[in-house]
């Protein structure tokens, strides 16, 4: 069963989030954004775990950044959850990260072009940390009960299952809307990964871009399908962000969506 102590507004019949930085930038920028995800959540009493990745393992170039240090961004997960009092996640992506950053966050997540690989799966599992499988962009939601049933069957059944949609080849992600209630099938929460999946990725320049214009529209018809969670990446300046600033959300969007996102769950509840 998805559990985890920490989360608190779990009665309010709310979808959860998960949201924070693409990348650990530092100590001041993540305590900043998680204040802010906090206020915002109690206030529209949706539970909240927050998100930001240690390290960034897959970069287009070589000279992309990819952390500051990798016990460095951990030990900053783990004042973040215990200044504000949540649940953490963050991406691994070798087995042997498994065990490690399980010392410091609540929940262990699998990258989409990691999702078959059974080492990593059952190494993630066997922590008993919460696990969130992101879809991989070449898979059905069908073909997920596989990743699925690789961490149960290593003893874990606290599993999260996330879409962040389908890619053609094209530098462009498309949204099967079906996908969320075929993985729920497997009666695991679905997250939609609403900024990730408006990626424009292996851009000429080597740097990814985005739509974040079209976060909104993404977001809202997940809730109105039916999504458990929602996936963000949020930051308070984007466009100097060190990681993904093209299809991240800037901060002081996120009260107004996630007002109108409530309001669509009540609806559709």
């Amino acid at each position: 069963m998805f559990e985890i102590s920490k989360l608190k507004h779990t009665g309010s019949g709310n979808f959860f989030l998960m949201a924070g930085p693409c990348a650990i930038e530092g100590e001041e920028m993540a305590l900043q954004i998680a204040e802010r995800l906090v206020t915002i959540t109690d206030k529209l009493e949706i539970p909240l775990i927050f998100k930001g990745s240690y390290r960034k393992a897959n970069r287009s170039r070589l000279d992309s950044f990819t952390g500051i240090g990798d016990e460095k961004a951990l030990r900053i997960l783990q004042k973040v959850s215990h200044t504000f009092d949540i649940p953490t996640v963050t991406d691994i992506h070798e087995s042997a990260e498994a065990a490690i950053a399980a010392e410091y966050v609540d929940v262990l997540q699998i990258p989409a072009f990691l999702c078959r690989q059974t080492d990593l799966l059952v190494a993630a599992a066997k922590t008993g940390k919460v696990v969130n499988i992101k879809k991989g962009q070449f898979l059905s939601g069908e073909a997920m009960r596989f990743a699925v049933d690789k961490v149960r069957e290593s003893g874990n059944d606290k599993v999260i299952l996330t879409d962040r949609g389908n890619s053609f080849g094209y530098s462009d992600m498309v949204v099967d809307f079906r996908n969320l209630p075929e993985m729920q099938t497997n009666g695991v929460p679905v997250v939609m990964d609403v900024t990730h999946s408006l990626q424009q990725p292996n851009q000429s320049s080597g740097v990814t871009g985005g739509k974040p214009a079209l976060i909104e529209t993404i977001a809202k018809a997940a809730i109105a399908v039916g999504a458990d969670g929602l996936f963000i990446e949020t930051h308070p300046q984007p466009s100097i962000a060190k990681s993904d600033g093209a299809n991240m959300l800037p901060l002081d969007q996120l009260e107004g969506l996630l007002q109108k996102l409530v309001r669509i769950r009540q609806a559709v509840r």
